[in-house]
């Protein structure tokens, strides 16, 4: 017996991701790739960048060293490397998210606040939030992650994370470089 594992149950249709299928059950039609593409990014299918909110990056100290000047330097560099990365690219436009300031700073972290940052995305006008975190286990071992959610769902539409091996300015660009050109731009 062949095994044709280009195709799905009794090889008589091809398979789809795992992601198409359940919004196919869910949308209870079959729509194609562009549509489905219009569906989720309405502006990046038509060349018109994404309104988003962007709360910044946090840095998650986890080491039992103390957080240094230059590790709060580097946050900085990294928070602005990933907006301007994103705006260069075309893909996102910027919404002003100094009227909601002070209401997330009551939020350690944008990035795990349970859905604060996409409230304040849809109430600022944003269809989308972005934030992110840099967590340092030790000076050789960190982690970047970026989170691109929905406004108002908090749904994940987007985003991606990259491990470091070294706290210096070029491993942390390189680190959001990364995650820009292979997780967030790839399309």
């Amino acid at each position: 017996m062949a095994i044709d594992v280009g195709r799905g149950p009794g090889a008589t249709e091809p398979m789809a991701p795992k992601w198409h299928i359940i919004l196919l059950r869910r949308c209870g039609s079959f729509v194609s790739h562009g549509v489905l593409l219009l569906m989720l990014c309405p502006g990046v299918a038509a060349g018109e960048p994404v309104r988003a909110a962007y709360f910044g990056m946090t840095f998650v100290q986890t080491s039992l060293e103390p957080t240094s000047d230059a590790e709060r330097a580097r946050l900085a560099m990294v928070e602005a490397q990933l907006r301007e990365r994103l705006a260069l690219a075309g893909a996102y436009t910027f919404v002003d998210t100094g009227p909601v300031a002070e209401r997330m700073a009551l939020y350690e972290n944008p990035a795990h606040c349970n859905g604060c940052d996409t409230a304040f995305a849809e109430e600022l006008g944003a269809a989308v939030a972005i934030s992110g975190e840099v967590q340092k286990t030790s000076n050789l071992i960190l982690h970047i992650s970026i989170y691109i959610r929905e406004a108002g769902t908090a749904r994940l539409i987007g985003g991606g994370s990259a491990d470091i091996r070294s706290n210096t300015d070029e491993s942390w660009r390189r680190g959001v470089d990364y995650i820009v050109k292979n997780r967030i731009l790839r399309e």
